[in-house]
């Protein structure tokens, strides 16, 4: 896909067919299916989508349009465990709160990506509806916020010709199961320049989430969460994460995260694939130091990118908290 413009997850424009891009898929189905199969995607895909106030790179959710997305998602996409954790701060082992330059960390041989363990804090990002992409299409992870309601994703992942209205976040995400529930935005914020031109050093957004149904619950309360670090210093040991369009649970490769300029850090790993966009980018003590997008939509067959989280990145963060 063209992620940087319709926001389908990652993009590898250099050496794939650019994944899950709507635009394709309508030009497909142009030769295949008539014209009018087409005008009935433009309008699933228009009616999924928000102005918001692209001059400030915001979007409040209307909550009734939240819970019919939430409501979506659990009418045979995914199922609620019946018997959900209670304790966030049970990780997974790949991401437990260590040290990793003086624990012995070594980077994934070879370099590329795995299946991993879910975990609570990282999630997949669903989009139920006729908008051309499949049922989850990018990843997100919980950071802490003062109010416990935050996710960081890709903005290519939110926003692309309008805020998407028919996001939901389930986090910990593995085999059709929502162990943690089902989410939906109350507020996404981009920043303006992602809005006005899809520029690839502000490919950040936050997004604040609630559980319809559960009044007062916080998220970071149920899966704990990500520390965000500003300025973080590379070269630094990381791990990516992400969720790809076609598996059921996440993919996780490390290797040493470099800066590629002063606006983008680089992670070489191979077969890291579409829908893995907006996963974080994890270095010690489970501190976030960057989410899967930015040059070329987030990478090619063989590196990641993600924004630098430098000033813009903060000032964006304290206004979506505040």
């Amino acid at each position: 896909m063209v992620s940087k413009v319709h926001g389908r997850g990652r993009g590898r424009e250099r050496r794939r067919t650019a994944r899950g891009s709507v635009v394709f898929g309508l030009l497909c189905t142009v030769v295949l299916g008539g014209t009018g199969y087409v005008a009935w995607e433009l309008r699933g895909i228009a009616a999924n989508r928000a102005d918001g106030d692209p001059s400030q790179g915001t979007y409040q959710q209307d909550p009734e349009r939240a819970d019919k997305t939430a409501a979506a998602v659990l009418d045979g996409i995914v199922r609620e465990d019946a018997e959900p954790p209670t304790d966030g701060h049970a990780f997974a082992d790949g991401g437990a709160a260590v040290d990793w330059r003086s624990a012995g960390w070594q980077p994934s041989d070879p370099l590329e990506a795995r299946p991993a363990a879910a975990e609570p804090a990282i999630g997949a990002l669903f989009s139920p509806g006729a908008d051309g992409d499949p049922d989850h299409h990018c990843s997100g992870v919980v950071v802490h916020s003062p109010a416990g309601d935050l996710i960081a994703t890709a903005a290519h992942c939110v926003y692309g010709r309008g805020f998407r209205t028919n996001l939901a976040f389930v986090p910990g995400y593995r085999d059709g199961v929502a162990p943690y529930g089902v989410w939906v935005p109350t507020r996404i914020d981009v920043d303006p320049r992602w809005t006005e031109d899809q520029d690839p050093d502000h490919d950040i957004a936050f997004v604040r989430l609630r559980r319809p149904g559960y009044p007062g619950q916080r998220l970071e309360d149920v899966t704990g969460a990500e520390t965000i670090a500003f300025r973080p210093e590379l070269p630094a040991p990381a791990r990516l994460v992400g969720y790809s369009n076609a598996a059921e649970q996440p993919l996780e490769c490390r290797n040493t995260a470099v800066a590629a300029g002063p606006t983008q850090v680089r992670l070489d790993c191979a077969d890291v694939p579409n829908g893995t966009s907006g996963g974080p980018v994890l270095t010690d003590r489970r501190t976030l130091i960057g989410v899967i997008g930015g040059r070329d939509g987030g990478g090619d067959d063989e590196t990641s990118y993600s924004v630098y989280f430098g000033d813009a990145a903060r000032a964006l963060y304290e206004r979506a908290v505040n």
